[in-house]
């Protein structure tokens, strides 16, 4: 059974990702697109309009063009959108890089996307200078000043006049961001000004936000969640934009208080602190009109909880970076009987659920692999090009009620999600079996209320090792998202006939020695 919107479909946008994402830029021309939330700076429409113009200018002089490869390693702030945009507006690629990333996972990203330009700041520059140098990126822009740099301000300084490029929204890429898979380092996921255009509008149609909304971007612009649902859309929607550089709670909540903010865009971890953390009760957040969850499995007790602390209206989505951002929206409020569920598919998209073992199709009620297919789904993998069928395969375990509400429950690959962030176990493995002391090892997810799951390490050793020195070597060597936080040793890891890791017995080993702990 294929599943289908109840909307009707919606006629999509023909055009470049920056003249969709700016179609405000006059009418909204002195309004603020995008505030500061730490410093209350802001940007109107009309500037932002301008700086976007000037950066790509600037961009063009330095030799950048169509095609080209700008790698941003940038906290959330209002210049994430210049670059963006600017970059789109020349007909370039942005391959976004996670904020927490090491020099090992940048060098990869930059070497593997072809980067030729770095968009970053002064304080990243321990981590991103020596693997932009290592794979011969050209130029290194930074917000603010540093040594052998190019100063953001300073390639504002020119007359604005963007030279002319051809944009073919179907082929041309805008987005290159990374997204881990489960054989080991992350891979490319080619995006088009189609495929953000669509889901930036399809999601529109879900009708979750309001005029007069006021949005914040805690969650990062370098993951599709933040790049398409929250900065690109909070801009072509029309509302204004608070950002925030990294989460902290109280810094938070205070954001939400001061700006009066109605939409929060979260994951499942901000959820949990928002319906139990004590700190919550000194501020006031009664302008929170709705709160929208993805990235990450949300529980239904947790968004009832989290709703009814709030006095407010709580649903999920679900989507992946394959699919430039959301593929099914619940909407809101959520009838009584849907809780828990990501809702139902958006316009002009197709899902379905298959038998993972013989892949027939499946119906109502049925649990199985969800497929989906639409002008979001991503034209392929970088260097990894894979004849497709046209439906995009999640790789997660779901079902569809009778309504065409989704449900999803497991998954079939094995990534790891740590507060939203994904975790390749054979990454980890692969670092931990190079240390000489360790003879083998095995990476899962081990659950976490506050995390979701955290990454657990069963180890195997040859030599006289102990847990707190293993975690210790992986933080050594990973982005903090990717430490390993729970280590059992054992005497062998299990594995099949051909070798291949049985992690499934290890993940039910761990279930049921917390299902013990619980009673």
């Amino acid at each position: 059974m294929i599943f289908t919107s109840p909307k009707a479909d919606v006629t999509l946008p023909h055009a470049d990702l920056a003249s969709v994402v700016l179609r405000y830029a006059e009418e909204k021309a002195d309004e603020p697109a995008l505030i500061d939330g730490t410093t209350g700076r802001e940007v109107t429409y009309s500037q932002l309009n301008t700086q976007i113009n000037h950066f790509a200018c600037g961009l063009a002089g330095l030799g950048f063009s169509k095609g080209d490869v700008c790698a941003v390693f940038c906290p959330n702030c209002p210049e994430y959108a210049t670059v963006f945009l600017g970059v789109a507006k020349l007909g370039g690629i942005n391959t976004t890089a996670n904020s927490l990333y090491s020099t090992t996972d940048l060098l990869h990203q930059f070497t593997d996307s072809g980067a030729r330009c770095l968009v970053t700041i002064p304080q990243f520059l321990d981590r991103a200078r020596p693997a932009a140098e290592q794979c011969g990126i050209e130029h290194i822009i930074v917000l603010g000043e540093a040594e052998d740099t190019i100063a953001f301000a300073d390639l504002l300084n020119n007359d604005g006049n963007v030279p002319e490029v051809v944009i073919d929204p179907d082929k041309d890429l805008v987005a290159l961001p990374y997204s881990s898979g489960t054989t080991g380092l992350a891979k490319g996921v080619m995006l088009t000004h189609k495929n953000l255009i669509a889901n930036m509008v399809l999601s529109c149609e879900m009708n979750t936000m309001q005029d007069g909304d006021r949005m914040i971007g805690v969650l990062p612009f370098f993951h599709i969640y933040g790049m398409v649902l929250i900065l690109n859309l909070a801009i072509y929607r029309g509302i204004p934009l608070v950002t925030v550089p990294r989460f902290e709670l109280d810094q938070f909540l205070q954001i939400v208080q001061t700006y009066k903010i109605t939409s929060l865009n979260l994951v499942p971890p901000l959820l949990l602190a928002l319906a139990k953390h004590p700190l919550v009760d000194d501020y006031d957040l009664s302008s929170v009109r709705i709160v929208g969850s993805g990235a990450a499995p949300l529980g239904s007790d947790l968004e009832k909880a989290c709703a009814a602390r709030l006095h407010c209206d709580v649903y999920q989505g679900y989507g992946l970076t394959e699919v430039s951002g959301a593929s099914h929206v619940n909407t809101a409020p959520v009838p009584v009987e849907k809780i828990g569920s990501v809702g139902q598919v958006l316009p002009n998209t197709e899902s379905c659920v298959i038998d993972t073992e013989t892949g027939a199709l499946l119906g109502a009620d049925e649990r199985g692999e969800v497929l989906i297919r639409g002008p979001h789904v991503m034209s392929g993998y970088l260097n990894n090009v894979e004849a497709t069928d046209g439906w995009f395969h999640t790789g997660d375990i779901g079902y569809a009620d009778a309504d065409g509400y989704f449900f999803i429950v497991d998954r079939v690959k094995e990534l790891i999600k740590y507060k939203g962030y994904q975790v390749a176990p054979a990454e980890l493995e692969a670092l931990l079996v190079s240390h000489p002391a360790i003879a083998d090892a095995a990476v899962i997810p081990s659950p976490d209320e506050e995390a979701g799951e955290i990454p657990m390490a069963f180890v195997v050793l040859k030599d006289a090792m102990n847990e707190a020195d293993i975690m210790a070597f992986v933080a050594e060597n990973v982005a903090p998202h990717k430490k390993i936080r729970k280590v059992e040793l054992v005497d062998e890891i299990p594995k099949s006939a051909a070798g291949k890791i049985l992690r499934r017995v290890l993940v039910e080993k761990e279930r049921q020695r917390i299902a013990n702990e619980v009673t």
